[in-house]
């Protein structure tokens, strides 16, 4: 550079020593205007000449210097390493518990029992309608039944000791049997005007309130929301069907609640939908706290290949030749030093794989314990010398 600068100052000096042309203060005393420009432009010109010819001077001695004393480089030395692979997909959390509770007979909601937000069991009284008198012809049928019953037992005795009609036995039998499938039916229907939970979970939604008259299979009533059992099913590529099955690892991110989990595929679907090549799979997700919701999105990572002993370089290091062969640049032939270590440049042509957070899988080429050159690894050429600070 500093040559550079000397040339460069030189030069109006030079020019004006030459030949017989006016010097720049005689063409500014004359105030010839167009000489002036034109003395300018000349110049110009050979400054720009005389820059390439000073770059090409200074890039041959930047050259020569470094093969000489070799280009100072970095290296990192190869391990076997674990390395996972991930797909990542988006999907949206769901429940296979996820119901509105209607009405299963006609009348007045008397009670309600819990509230939005109530957790609730199995089996749990939620509400109560009005029965419309069901109860009482249950007892009054209880009372005749009672009396069949006792009818039908004379009968037996009787008809055992040889004693009476067998159409009397017959009918006496028939009569105490229908009073008691008349008294279940019953039954069954004032079941029917008490509501309860089909299994543990969240009162999300009371519906309707008490005093409102409902009708079977039209009023809805709750909402029953089970979070303990929620997952995540989403729409994978055909082309992963061979790597993604049922134990195949996931880590499960909810960008909202900035939370993280690890999960397993627990379902893996055989049908390909036809519209958009891809299969479905199910996944668990674990929610201790009850803070994932039904249709929360999540951003799904998954495991699709694994290796235990894994080569990975980062893909800023891998150039390619004209043939298209990738290769990568390592040090050969170490020697050490006091402040540097020595070595030669030598290039190798690999074969990758699969590429996670900048680095790439190298499946052929490498091996562990092989120094592959990183920071300089596009400057220098094959069998060059190279220095390492040691």
């Amino acid at each position: 550079m500093k040559n550079k600068f000397a040339y460069l100052l030189l030069l109006p000096l030079l020019i004006a020593c030459g030949g017989g042309e006016q010097s720049i203060d005689d063409l500014i005393a004359a105030g010839d205007t167009d000489a002036i420009t034109q003395r300018k432009t000349e110049l110009l010109n050979e400054k720009k000449e005389l820059e390439v010819e000073i770059s090409s001077i200074e890039k041959y001695l930047n050259d020569n210097t470094e093969q000489k004393e070799g280009s100072l480089v970095s290296v990192e030395k190869l391990t076997d390493t674990l390395f996972n692979h991930y797909i990542e997909l988006q999907g949206s959390v769901d429940t296979k518990q996820n119901i509105t509770l209607m009405a299963e007979t006609a009348g007045v909601l008397t009670n309600v029992y819990v509230t939005e937000g109530q957790r609730v069991s199995k089996g749990q009284r939620l509400a109560k309608i009005d029965d419309g008198g069901i109860a009482q012809q249950i007892e009054q049928m209880k009372v005749q039944a009672q009396l069949a019953k006792t009818t039908f037992e004379r009968q037996k005795r009787l008809w055992d000791q040889n004693i009476g009609s067998e159409i009397q036995y017959l009918q006496a039998k028939a009569n105490y049997e229908a009073q008691q499938s008349a008294i279940r039916s019953m039954q069954q229907q004032l079941a029917k005007s008490v509501v309860t939970a089909p299994f543990s979970g969240v009162i999300d939604n009371v519906i309707t309130e008490q005093g409102n008259v409902v009708s079977p299979g039209m009023t809805e009533l709750f909402r029953l929301v089970n979070l303990s059992d929620m997952y995540i099913e989403v729409e994978v590529p055909e082309t992963y069907i061979a790597s993604v099955n049922e134990g195949t690892q996931v880590v499960i991110n909810f960008p909202v609640l900035n939370e993280t989990s690890i999960s397993k595929v627990r379902q893996s679907s055989s049908f390909i939908n036809p519209a958009n090549r891809s299969f479905k799979i199910e996944v668990p997700v674990k929610n201790p706290a009850g803070n994932v919701k039904p249709n929360l999105t999540a951003k799904l990572k998954i495991n699709d290949y694994t290796s235990k002993n894994a080569i990975l370089v980062p893909l800023s290091v891998i150039s390619e030749n004209q043939d298209g062969e990738q290769y990568v640049m390592v040090a050969s032939n170490l020697s050490q030093g006091e402040e540097f270590n020595e070595a030669v440049a030598k290039r190798k042509l690999i074969k990758t794989g699969k590429t996670s957070d900048n680095m790439i899988e190298v499946t052929e080429g490498l091996a562990t314990g092989d120094l592959i050159i990183v920071e300089g690894a596009r400057s220098v050429k094959e069998d060059q010398k190279i220095r390492i600070k040691a």
